[in-house]
């Protein structure tokens, strides 16, 4: 089998070693020609990409701000919620409430985070007997 496989090995690259020095330049000119069309195509897709990307740059500074707001909250949702396969698609009830299952098989829930502190609650007064 071994000798199979060598034999027919051989005989793939015995023409490729039989061209003459002139069959090998033009087999190099053609490699040189895709590659200069490669580089021609790539930098045409990168001319007509270079607008849509700037545009795109400018809408992500604008929106970052807002997405720095949003972040405490979507790192709050993800504690709350492990994985989203572990969860059926959303449904819609009739009066606008969506609800989204998590499936019978799934591994239990991690358990819910502490409720945060309320920040602007009064310390009471201490309180002296008389």
């Amino acid at each position: 089998m071994k000798h199979l496989i060598l034999a027919l090995a051989l005989a793939a690259t015995g023409p490729a070693m039989a061209q003459t020095p002139s069959e090998n330049e033009e087999v190099e000119e053609g490699f040189s020609l895709m590659e200069e069309g490669a580089k021609l195509l790539l930098k045409g897709l990168m001319s007509e990409m270079e607008p849509a990307l700037d545009e795109m740059g400018k809408a992500l500074s604008e929106v970052e701000p807002a997405l720095k707001d949003l972040q405490p909250k979507m790192l709050e949702l993800l504690a709350l919620v492990d994985d989203l396969t572990n969860y059926q698609a959303p449904e819609r009830l009739e009066n606008g409430d969506i609800l989204i299952r998590r499936k019978p098989e799934a591994p239990p829930a991690p358990p819910l985070p502490a409720p945060p502190l309320p920040e602007s609650a009064p310390e009471p007064a201490p309180q002296i007997d008389l």
